[in-house]
């Protein structure tokens, strides 16, 4: 059993990449999401938060990648995190990412 994460703590931020906003004129929007969320949790997050009706999630972890130095310094790495892509019904957008 997983544990129960507030819808509102579920969704971090919007992936603003020109990738992602390719993707939101085919009703696919992606964001950063809890570590520990699931695809139900996601999925009722953002009917929640957008009033949208979510056909399908796909997920992801993505890792953060260490830069390559020349002097082979490393100054940190980037923390890692979960990216879900949502899929919205047709007919249905999320007016955030409109005009970005």
């Amino acid at each position: 059993m997983t544990k129960a994460i507030h819808p509102y703590e579920v969704l971090r931020r919007p992936v603003v990449t020109e990738k992602s906003t390719m993707l939101a004129t085919q009703g696919k929007y992606v964001f950063e999401v809890h570590k520990a969320a699931n695809k139900h949790q996601i999925k009722d997050a953002v009917e929640r938060a957008f009033d949208v009706t979510v056909t399908a999630v796909n997920t992801s972890n993505e890792r953060g990648r260490r830069p390559r130095t020349r002097s082979g310094r490393r100054a940190g790495t980037p923390p890692t995190y979960k990216k879900a892509i949502v899929t919205v019904s047709p007919g249905d957008e999320i007016e955030f990412f409109e005009g970005v």
